[in-house]
């Protein structure tokens, strides 16, 4: 097993390779990996080709499968979700905003895995954003004003039955959910201590997070969006370019990402699994 760590600013992207992710691990590898997965938030694992079992077994190593709403799975798989975009597809790319996945439940995946199935030749890149760099960086004064805030969390901008996703024109290959039940709110603190490396992190995003708990909607607004500013500063952030047959698992605790576009006219597929 090679590990290689990164060499960018955000300090994001360790690559493993020579490992076959289909076979047996022992306890040490498996302390080994997770430990380079927590210290730089996103692991990268090239050339591992990935039946559904293999995928399955893989991301099981680090915990028990999450829940994952308003995402239809696999009809043989329900812990398996297919990422895809179809090559005729108008609809902009899923995931396309920053975001750390399902940040409205009460406890959200600690990892998502990704396996890259079908890559185009260009574009559908990954962006990562380092929130416990940018929480780090942050001048003493806005530590102490955030330090026991609170944050409002919820699903409802893209998935409730009037949300983004429900009220799309456009036509689009994922098979989304949207619901009622994902208006429902979750409080959270804006700065989490990661429950491993024990180092603090930004927890917001402008998708789930609605709001500051006992702000005004212009108090909130005024510092929700000065953070969202600072903590996607390019010096933050890690830029993935994939290829097929690729595994990323990345520590929601640690970052936020966004789906970029720049493949029209090509089909991008990618299979998907949280881990709580």
């Amino acid at each position: 097993m090679k590990i290689k760590v990164p060499n960018n600013t955000a300090q994001l992207g360790v690559e493993i390779s020579d490992l076959n992710l289909s076979g047996e691990f022992s306890d040490d590898q498996i302390s080994e990996i997770r430990k380079s997965w927590t210290d730089y938030g996103v692991a990268i694992f090239p050339d591992q080709k990935l039946t559904h079992v293999n995928f399955e077994k893989f991301s099981l190593l680090f915990g028990n499968f999450g829940d994952d709403p308003y995402l239809k799975s696999l009809d043989d798989r329900p812990n398996i979700v297919e990422v895809k975009r179809a090559a005729n597809e108008k609809a902009p790319p899923f995931g396309g905003s920053w975001h750390s996945d399902w940040s409205f439940q009460k406890t959200p995946p600690s990892a998502t895995l990704l396996h890259s199935k079908i890559v185009p030749p260009h574009g559908g890149d990954t962006l990562f954003a380092n929130t416990q760099l940018a929480y780090e960086d942050l001048d003493q004064e806005t530590k102490d004003k955030i330090e026991n805030l609170e944050v409002i969390h919820s699903a409802g901008l893209p998935y409730a039955d009037d949300g983004f996703y429900a009220t799309e024109k456009v036509e689009r290959a994922m098979n989304i959910l949207p619901s009622k039940k994902a208006k429902e709110t979750q409080l959270h603190p804006l700065v989490k201590t990661h429950a491993e490396t024990k180092k603090k992190c930004l927890f917001i995003n402008p998708v789930y997070t609605v709001a500051i708990d006992n702000y005004s909607e212009e108090e909130s607004f005024l510092l929700l969006s000065s953070l969202y500013e600072h903590m996607t500063q390019d010096k933050y952030v890690y830029r993935h370019k994939w290829s097929k047959d690729m595994l990323l698992m990345w520590d929601n605790r640690t970052v936020v990402h966004a789906a970029d576009g720049g493949y029209d006219g090509y089909e991008r597929l990618m299979h998907r699994i949280t881990v709580n």
